[in-house]
């Protein structure tokens, strides 16, 4: 479970998350969605323990910056980060060795299922910006984190990986993972999401619940756009 409680930070007099509170239970797929620089990566590395911040956030009960979290979490993130020397096998190898994992194939698996094996001699500086992705997902989901963030994890891949991904989510939910996804693209998330925040300006507009079929129910989309582009109209008026 991740559970994050009055969350702000601060770039100087820049607020670019405000008094964020809102949790991601186990067999939960929540998703943050808002435009550009409304705020999601900010929260994103103040969930990771990438940047410090004010109020508090756990991981299954433990305090985010702990080793305990540490272990318990996993993070795609928007831009991937690979060794441009390592192989694509080695950079799998380096994180089965740094968490003491067992050599028991689910490496390969990974790499196999994500259509990378026939890669795993080539050097991270010769891999495109899809098989970086790629190569990002496997090495997140390798320790088997039981909560996993995922940021803008669909940009850069092709039909396939994004096929595979979307099956990838259905069965970490079914396994018991709490799942955040953060996006600007709406289409990309479709309708496997439990709950969507809707951030704007640093803090949440809006908590929709996923109940497809009720009738007088918003979309997401149309409830976006009713935030994103009616605000600015009612300001003018």
């Amino acid at each position: 479970m991740l559970k994050v409680e009055h969350v702000t930070k601060k770039y100087g007099k820049l607020v670019a998350n405000k008094d964020i509170s809102f949790s991601v239970d186990a067999g939960q797929i929540a998703v943050l969605v808002g435009p550009n620089g409304a705020g999601k990566s900010t929260i994103i590395k103040c969930i990771t323990g990438l940047l410090r911040f004010d109020g508090k956030i756990e991981i299954n009960g433990y305090d985010n910056k702990s080793v305990e979290a540490k272990r318990l979490i996993g993070y795609v993130p928007e831009m991937p980060a690979v060794y441009e020397l390592l192989t694509v096998e080695e950079h799998l190898e380096f994180i089965r060795r740094a968490y003491r994992l067992p050599d028991d194939g689910y490496d390969k698996y990974l790499l196999e299922r994500f259509e990378m094996w026939d890669k795993k001699d080539k050097p991270g500086k010769e891999l495109s910006k899809g098989m970086q992705q790629k190569l990002s997902i496997c090495c997140t989901l390798l320790h088997k984190p039981s909560v996993i963030v995922f940021d803008e994890p669909l940009i850069g891949l092709d039909p396939h990986a994004i096929k595979e991904l979307k099956t990838v989510f259905a069965e970490l939910k079914a396994q018991g993972c709490a799942i955040l996804i953060s996006t600007h693209m709406l289409d990309s998330v479709e309708n496997f999401w439990d709950v969507a925040h809707i951030m704007i300006d640093g803090s949440f507009a809006a908590t929709k619940f996923n109940t497809q079929g009720e009738t007088g129910e918003k979309t997401l989309e149309e409830l976006f756009f009713e935030i994103t582009e009616g605000k600015p109209a009612e300001a003018a008026e």
